[in-house]
């Protein structure tokens, strides 16, 4: 069973050999277009700061050289600027042409399409996050519009993915702080549920799954998203929900979970018999040999403050645990 089998029967709980995973000779492989953008790598402006320009011409900086950062500066700091704004073009075929070239080099492996996040995770950059979140409330046409104009370019991007032989999308966006999500639940099913409905319903029809990443609490809008059409859920904190939450979403609709040991919670306590008891428990919850869980691995060890030992221990424990064989 290769690694594409392997995904493809985690996500239809089908009963793979062993867990899926994202690590040590990762069953998946990640694909972006080349499509002309405003983005600039990450420069040191002086003493420890670094700064970038992202694919949307918002600045960003970070006072280390390896963290995320976040935004300082939105490209639309005055709405008014909105109508004359251009966004780089992802209609192209061509730009996905490294898209097909992955594919044929990597055959037997699961092929992700990388989106920048929907409406929400573009938006929020290029207005500043606390401007964006008051946007939607004062500005609610013209925000509206703005989210069209982003769903449009989406679905370019994801039509082009597609046609060139990627088994997912898979977009990456934070709703969530450590206690909530970040609008009001009601406003999420209003302005944002029916989007990720149509761009999910676009790619199942082309046939690929659609996969989302999230930090943060943001179980107010879970069974939202798997009712839009969320086929899998990467969290990395998943103990912030709780393994017994995650185990009822999936229970009620097949939903597939990818995740790490919890970087902020387990992983913190730096010890090795908690660490792989939670990756017991998890395989025994949400995996049970049939399916529904991807064994994670967060990449950036340094930026939550961790000797890479402690995700080896996890990920050991998930190689030699995560057999179906245990499950029969």
């Amino acid at each position: 069973m290769n690694s594409r089998e392997i995904i493809q029967r985690t996500l239809e709980f089908t009963g793979p050999d062993r867990v899926a995973r994202s690590f040590g000779g990762s069953d998946l492989c990640h694909s972006d277009s080349t499509a002309q953008t405003h983005a600039t790598d990450w420069k040191k402006v002086g003493g420890e700061r670094w700064e970038r320009t992202d694919e949307w011409g918002n600045k960003w900086a970070r006072v280390d050289p390896t963290s995320k950062g976040e935004v300082v500066k939105g490209v639309l700091e005055d709405i008014s600027t909105f109508d004359s704004y251009q966004f780089p073009d992802f209609s192209r075929p061509e730009d996905y042409a490294c898209v097909a070239k992955l594919r044929n080099e990597n055959p037997d492996k699961w092929l992700v399409g990388g989106l920048p996040g929907f409406a929400f995770n573009i938006a929020r950059k290029m207005r500043k996050l606390d401007q964006y979140l008051m946007d939607l409330i004062i500005e609610k046409d013209r925000m509206h519009e703005l989210h069209d104009r982003i769903d449009a370019m989406l679905e370019d991007m994801i039509r082009n993915y597609a046609a060139k032989g990627v088994d997912c999308i898979m977009l990456y966006e934070d709703w969530g702080t450590q206690s909530q999500t970040l609008i009001n639940p009601d406003m999420w099913y209003e302005e944002f549920f029916p989007r990720f409905q149509k761009l999910c319903g676009i790619a199942h029809d082309l046939g690929i799954k659609v996969f989302m990443h999230s930090c943060g609490q943001i179980e107010a809008i879970v069974p939202g998203l798997i009712e839009a059409g969320i086929d899998l859920l990467q969290f990395d904190q998943p103990d912030l929900h709780g393994i017994d939450t995650l185990v009822s979403h999936q229970n009620k609709g097949k939903t597939t979970f990818w995740c790490p040991v919890d970087i902020q919670i387990t992983l913190q306590l730096r010890d090795e018999t908690v660490i792989r008891s939670k990756v017991r428990e998890m395989l025994d919850k949400l995996w049970r040999g049939r399916g529904g869980f991807i064994a994670g691995y967060y990449e950036d060890n340094p930026s939550i403050g961790l000797d890479p030992k402690w995700q080896n221990y996890a990920c050991d424990e998930f190689i030699k645990y995560g057999i179906r064989s245990r499950y029969a």
